[in-house]
């Protein structure tokens, strides 16, 4: 192989190694996220609760945000704003999810956590974000979310935001049915 050529094998080379670390940076990034608790990303498996004492000196606001992503046109509300709550206390908050459509669409609520170092004392133990909804046209659905603040919050931790945002979600169903109609003659 001569001088040039070695140099464009390599060139393509490192160029390919290039688009696969920037193609597998995302689901490293949203790993490491998920095991360290940073940028507010938690694990989406339900917990179980810890029966510890619950630390009554203190309380903990905890807010609760809701927004819908394009491409999806439900409504996610909270029962309540926001709940004050012990470290150690199990509290369960309602949430209703509305299809505002004309068809039944199927959507996901991505949560994540601020401050990012409270996501690492927050255990759900139920909660809509663990599964994919399937809402008909107009229906509402009303579920709750069960979680626990763990004692050992820092004390400096006097607020804790949870941001559900509803994304859509590809109904599997449609696909199918897609994918196996009969293709007439002269489609391409």
């Amino acid at each position: 192989m001569n001088p040039v050529q070695r140099t464009v094998f390599r060139t393509v080379v490192v160029l390919m190694g290039m688009f696969a670390f920037a193609f597998a940076l995302v689901p490293l990034y949203d790993a490491f996220c998920k095991v360290t608790g940073i940028n507010g990303k938690v694990g989406d498996q339900p917990r179980s609760i810890v029966n510890e004492q619950v630390d009554t000196s203190r309380y903990v606001t905890v807010q609760f945000i809701t927004r819908s992503g394009k491409g999806l046109p439900w409504q996610l509300e909270a029962e309540h704003r926001q709940v004050r709550v012990h470290p150690g206390q199990p509290t369960e908050v309602n949430f209703a999810f509305s299809n505002n459509s004309s068809k039944a669409l199927t959507g996901r609520a991505v949560p994540s956590v601020s401050p990012s170092q409270a996501s690492l004392h927050l255990r759900k133990v139920q909660c809509f974000c663990f599964e994919e909804q399937r809402l008909e046209a107009g229906e509402r659905l009303e579920v709750p979310l069960v979680f626990q603040l763990t004692r050992d919050l820092p004390p400096d931790i006097n607020t804790v935001t949870l941001v559900y945002t509803l994304y859509p979600v590809a109904d599997s169903q449609s696909q199918l049915q897609a994918q196996t109609l009969p293709v007439r003659g002269g489609d391409v």
